[in-house]
């Protein structure tokens, strides 16, 4: 009976270590403070002794001690949550400073994992076209671009978020809202609505360029986790590629 209970104990916390790691990676987390978040939550419940190997497609977490166990999950869905990324930081301290039972905290990491996005479409589209223009400006744009360039860029970002719910293909998301930019940028300067199509494209396109993949590859590949970065940085190249390749269709047609 000792041992049943200590092996579903076990299992408990296997289970708690791994959907903090799933939630951090699919928020946007680097490797290594996913793999410190686990490791710290199963030294707070007695467990000293444990291995973590993840990419950003899976996670592969193993105890050895009191029975050696191994168990895998994998990762489907990428985004940035930065939210999610601090209340799962904020739990693994009420853990580490043992406040909290696994029953309890596997409950709190399930109500966190079905935490929807704090901010609604309508909010991320203007705030990407509000940074597309103060993009512009930063890039020596003048003001009488600014509103095209507010235009061009919020409304490539809705593309790329509306056809990312219909087809879940990261490429063909960016793809498609580099290609209305693209298009908005051309009709802008067309029809004497903007002046220098080039800065509009470049600050439109702020918005979809994978500036925390390339930091969070960066960051892994320092710290000495190759696959991990490579496997981050080569996601980060696609995604650069799809939106230069939406704008460069775009211009070719012209």
């Amino acid at each position: 009976m000792a041992l049943e209970e200590s092996l579903r104990e076990e299992r408990e916390i296997m289970k708690v270590c791994l959907l903090a790691g799933q939630i951090m990676l699919e928020s946007g987390a680097e490797t290594y403070r996913v793999e410190d978040t686990m490791m710290r939550i199963a030294s707070s419940y007695g467990i000293d002794h444990t291995h973590s190997y993840m990419t950003p497609t899976g996670i592969i977490f193993s105890l050895e001690d009191p029975q050696p166990m191994t168990r895998l999950n994998r990762i489907t869905e990428r985004t940035t949550n930065l939210y999610k990324i601090d209340r799962v930081n904020t739990l693994s301290r009420k853990i580490s400073q043992g406040g909290m039972s696994i029953a309890d905290a596997y409950r709190e990491l399930q109500e966190i994992d079905r935490t929807r996005a704090i901010y609604p479409v309508w909010l991320n589209v203007l705030m990407a076209a509000v940074a597309s223009g103060c993009f512009l400006i930063m890039f020596r744009g003048t003001w009488l671009d600014f509103i095209p360039a507010m235009l061009a860029g919020g409304i490539g970002y809705y593309c790329s978020v509306l056809l990312h719910r219909f087809i879940p293909v990261k490429f063909f998301a960016e793809f498609s809202g580099a290609l209305m930019i693209g298009l908005c940028a051309i009709l802008f300067v067309k029809y004497g609505f903007g002046q220098a199509r080039d800065t509009i494209i470049i600050s439109s396109v702020m918005p979809l360029v994978p500036g925390l993949l390339i930091t969070n590859a960066i960051r892994d590949l320092m710290a000495g986790h190759l696959v991990s970065g490579l496997s981050k940085g080569a996601e980060a190249f696609i995604t650069s590629f799809a939106i230069g390749a939406g704008i460069a269709f775009m211009l070719s047609l012209q």
